[in-house]
């Protein structure tokens, strides 16, 4: 079978229907362990995108997913974690799957077919050469991706893509291509798994590394996120407290006041 169809690859275990739930979570649990060394095996790549990310959202630019199935679920959940997490606008990292948003709980049918609609969904956020556009394909041959990507480049984006087959149609195209490879899936072919897995991990490492190297941390602490809980109204509290040394209750009143961990470090000149 040829190298890039591995994601489609008989699984290294049969018989599934006989074996014991036991046997069954030994198993999945076997095969996860080997994501985590593929993704270390291409952190040089990673550590390329997410420094050519910062300096073009240092610049203004923004961050775009896009992607079908779950590969676009993926993208769109790191994207909308980033607001409340690291205090940035929610136009700053954007999520797109084939589909539009019906996409993300239902299947659309033949969505990820079409090479054309993923630059439709992009200029709908009038997308420049400042963005960078990162395709999202287990498979590494959606043509929504592929599409979206090659429109992208001829638009002078910069391009990343996320993959687990290498020498995949996304793997020669992307300008910065990542791509782990974590073998054939538990469930022969279903790729919400081990690749999912490691596309997850992938963009973990992006997103906070960038917002790292953009400054959304201090120290090891969510300094920006946003208070929209009484856990992290407490959580801010208890930051402030470390910071400064104040007890609990006049911490909480400054952060009351002042509305962010990171707008009262300033006011005391800690930041």
């Amino acid at each position: 079978m040829p190298i890039n169809n591995i994601t489609e690859q008989d699984s290294n275990h049969d018989h599934l229907e006989t074996m014991s739930t036991r046997e069954l979570l030994e198993a999945i649990n076997q095969e996860d362990q080997q994501v985590a060394s593929a993704v270390q095996k291409v952190l040089p790549e990673i550590e390329q995108l997410v420094d050519v990310i910062a300096e073009k959202m240092n610049n203004g630019g923004r961050l775009f997913y896009i992607g079908a199935g779950t590969s676009g679920r993926l993208g769109i959940l790191d994207a909308s974690e980033c607001p409340p997490t690291f205090g940035v606008a929610p136009g700053k990292v954007i999520g797109i799957i084939a589909g539009g948003d019906q996409a993300i709980r239902n299947a659309v049918e033949n969505a990820e077919d079409d090479t054309a609609q993923a630059i439709k969904d992009l200029e709908k956020h009038d997308i420049t050469d400042k963005d960078v556009v990162i395709g999202i394909a287990a498979s590494g041959r959606t043509p929504y991706v592929i599409g979206g990507l090659q429109a992208s480049q001829n638009r002078g984006i910069i391009t990343g893509g996320i993959t687990c087959n290498p020498g995949s149609k996304l793997n020669e195209i992307a300008h910065h291509s990542i791509v782990p490879v974590v073998g054939p899936e538990f469930v022969t072919g279903s790729s919400r798994m081990k690749a999912g897995t490691a596309q997850k991990m992938v963009l973990n490492m992006i997103s906070t590394s960038v917002m790292i190297k953009l400054g959304h941390i201090k120290g090891n602490k969510m300094i920006d996120m946003q208070l929209s809980n009484d856990k992290l109204v407490d959580r801010g509290t208890r930051m402030i407290m470390e910071a400064t040394r104040m007890d609990y209750e006049q911490s909480r009143e400054l952060l009351k006041k002042y509305g962010s961990v990171r707008a009262v470090l300033d006011h005391i000149g800690l930041c």
